[in-house]
């Protein structure tokens, strides 16, 4: 039988990014952990966002494009609830030795992680309006 750790690094996929022998550790990480399960969970990542919008009653999508991409990122920077959500959701699919990597420098592989996801998000944000103006009210 496959242990997790197996079967987390092969569901993943391979690393998304440069690698090489001058590559820093957190670049490391970032690259061959992060990225892939950023890519992986892609689309749970769009569906919690939308949720959050909804809750947050915010007229988001009247939002002119400036304003939409400051609030997916001063939601996941100044939210902590909901920054936690989207750490669990990355944190679940590492390995027990990444995990045991991450904890070692936890705040500045947080920044890196909510960053690619600020930055994951943003260059999606035309996905926002054209799923959820399906789903929304008129008028």
């Amino acid at each position: 039988m496959e242990s997790r750790d197996q079967f987390l690094s092969g569901f993943r996929g391979e690393a998304i990014g440069r690698i090489s022998p001058e590559s820093v550790p957190d670049e490391i990480f970032q690259n061959g952990v992060l990225r892939p399960i950023l890519k992986l969970q892609n689309d749970l990542f769009l569906s919690v966002f939308r949720n959050y919008v909804a809750k947050s009653k915010v007229p988001f999508h009247e939002f002119p494009l400036a304003k939409k991409l400051q609030f997916i990122e001063h939601s996941i920077q100044r939210d902590i609830k909901f920054r936690n959500s989207l750490k669990g959701i990355i944190i679940g699919l590492f390995s027990v030795a990444e995990y045991e990597r991450y904890i070692q420098n936890s705040s500045a592989l947080n920044k890196r992680m909510m960053q690619l996801l600020i930055e994951r998000l943003k260059d999606q944000v035309q996905l926002f309006d054209a799923t959820d103006a399906v789903t929304r009210p008129t008028g």
